[in-house]
């Protein structure tokens, strides 16, 4: 289901010099504002998880998502090189799978990492205010990832959709309107945060069994229906 040859392609096409500048941008910006509000605030457990929770999880994480879940095969639909893909003896299923494990890697690194050292410098993990902010970014990397990869797959306007979700429904439904919560996958990694952090210092609309459901069914379904997506595109000479 793991095929070395498709990882080495996607994680080249995915760490290019322009999008990799990208992906650098949004947890810079994190590391700097920890940096300002410790400097200016103090180590405050509330003030990190507002940080932590407003802009690392609701902004950051989804975004990046867009960007390495699309960009792992959205590009190659788009200009005709999957075709070289699927020319090879490498199932469909297979190249999703692949895909969706560098999407995975990628977001994890440029999501996880910047929030755990951001969570540092804001409060020393206070309450695990870091750690349990740095498992729902590890959690939500993966949902995100699926979602975005299936995007990439079904349409070519999936850069543009996939910042829709981010920003409208993630950032904003996700965070201020009760109902769009129990759908957000935000609030479904928080709910795991919530586990972990001190009492009180997280909150999510969401159970943890429930959240931990969803997480899952939606991750599946999304690659399985990538999977048969993939399937439908035709090489020339096929038809």
């Amino acid at each position: 289901m793991y095929d070395p040859t498709v990882a080495r392609l996607t994680y080249r096409a995915l760490l290019g010099r322009r999008r990799a500048a990208i992906l650098f941008v949004l947890p810079a910006l994190l590391i700097v504002i920890a940096v300002a509000v410790r400097m200016f605030a103090g180590a405050d457990d509330q003030v990190a998880s507002d940080v932590l929770g407003g802009f690392a999880i609701a902004t950051m994480v989804p975004l990046i998502g867009v960007i390495a879940g699309t960009g792992a095969i959205g590009p190659e639909i788009d200009d005709g090189s999957i075709v070289y893909l699927l020319s090879k003896p490498v199932s469909r299923p297979t190249i999703i799978f692949t895909k969706l494990i560098v999407a995975i890697a990628v977001t994890m690194v440029f999501s996880a990492v910047p929030t755990m050292i951001a969570g540092l410098i804001l409060n020393g993990n206070g309450q695990q205010i870091a750690v349990a902010y740095t498992i729902a970014a590890l959690v939500a990397s993966i949902a995100y990832s699926a979602l975005f990869l299936l995007l990439g797959t079904v349409s070519r306007h999936a850069v543009v959709l996939g910042l829709v979700y981010a920003l409208v429904w993630e950032a904003l439904f996700g965070s201020l309107v009760p109902g769009a919560r129990t759908l957000s996958v935000q609030q479904w990694s928080l709910a795991l945060a919530e586990k972990t952090g001190g009492n009180g210092a997280i909150t999510s609309d969401v159970g943890l069994p429930l959240a931990t459901v969803l997480l899952a069914v939606v991750t599946v379904a999304a690659t399985w229906y990538a999977g048969q997506k993939l399937r439908t595109l035709k090489l020339a000479g096929e038809e």
